[in-house]
């Protein structure tokens, strides 16, 4: 397995603190967002990148063992299970440093290796492979439809369908695309975790989304159409004489689509703000004279 050298990938030193860790991976996740990049296939996979270094360096327990076993690091539970086993055993040789009895320096890939390709007992424990977490960044607009999106995890490229009207901090597994098993072993799985990034024109509650709209002073007062955007589009509007604002309205069935139900939505809520004209000359300025004294 090639090594990533996760500290590159995120641009800090080996000893920088979990805030300058969180820092700079917030910085490049913005930077290369796919939504900022989107038919750039190289600021794509340095992205899942990003992701794929964030999770190891931001969690201390992992971030221990990628610094200790490097490459091998999703391995570490196995290994020193096994060095534990070795130490029981009578006329072991294996000093547990990283070192062997007389001083030859070895890397853990080579201590692998040995370990689990060698004779004897160990040769017939099979070990599950280690599971990967990744974390994927989403637009709301990504999620009104189930698309498919290609994730690099420790280098390997995993093309997955998303299905329409996950949610944030949501979390999916694909069974069997962790880290492979160790002598024959099973593989380890995949948990996905969605992070989908606050829309500026709609909020969302559930499956339900809501938005406001502006309308002026006069469809207000006469009654008119207006026309909104919503994520599926634009929709006409038929709004009522004497509108006032804040009257909320309720659009069936074009909110966000229901998770794993095909056909199913949620409803769109739209709050209309009225606004007041501006810049008024003087025969409008008499004309609204005349409306108050009618009162």
């Amino acid at each position: 397995m090639e090594f990533i050298d996760y500290y590159k990938v995120l641009g800090v030193d080996k000893n920088a603190s979990e805030e300058d860790i969180k820092k700079a991976y917030r910085k490049l996740a913005r930077k290369l967002h796919p939504d900022l990049n989107p038919n750039d296939k190289e600021a794509h996979q340095k992205f899942q990148q990003v992701n794929e270094a964030n999770e190891v360096l931001s969690d201390p327990g992992k971030r221990k063992k990628y610094d200790q076993y490097g490459k091998d690091w999703q391995h570490a539970d196995q290994f020193e299970q096994q060095q534990q086993q070795r130490r029981s055993q009578p006329g072991s040789s294996y000093a547990g440093s990283g070192k062997f009895q007389g001083g030859e320096e070895h890397d853990f890939s080579d201590f692998f290796e040995s370990m689990f390709g060698g004779s004897g007992r160990s040769r017939q424990t099979k070990f599950r492979g280690q599971d990967y977490n990744a974390e994927l960044q989403l637009s709301l607009t990504d999620v009104m439809k189930t698309h498919q999106q290609t994730l690099t995890v420790n280098g390997k490229n995993i093309r997955i369908t998303i299905p329409a009207g996950v949610e944030n901090g949501q979390k999916i597994k694909l069974t069997g695309y962790g880290a492979p098993g160790v002598n024959g072993g099973p593989a380890g799985d995949l948990y996905i975790s969605f992070t989908i990034a606050p829309h500026p024109g709609f909020k969302r509650l559930g499956n339900d989304l809501y938005t406001t709209a502006a309308i002026d002073l006069y469809t207000a007062m006469l009654g008119g159409e207006t026309i909104i955007d919503t994520l599926m589009g634009k929709v006409k509007l038929t709004v009522n004489p004497e509108t006032q604002s804040g009257t909320k309205i309720r659009l069936k069935g074009k909110g966000m689509p229901v998770y794993k139900k095909e056909g199913e939505a949620g409803d769109l809520y739209v709050s209309y703000e009225v606004t007041l004209p501006t810049n008024l000359k003087a025969e409008q300025k008499e004309l609204f004279i005349q409306l108050s004294k009618l009162k």
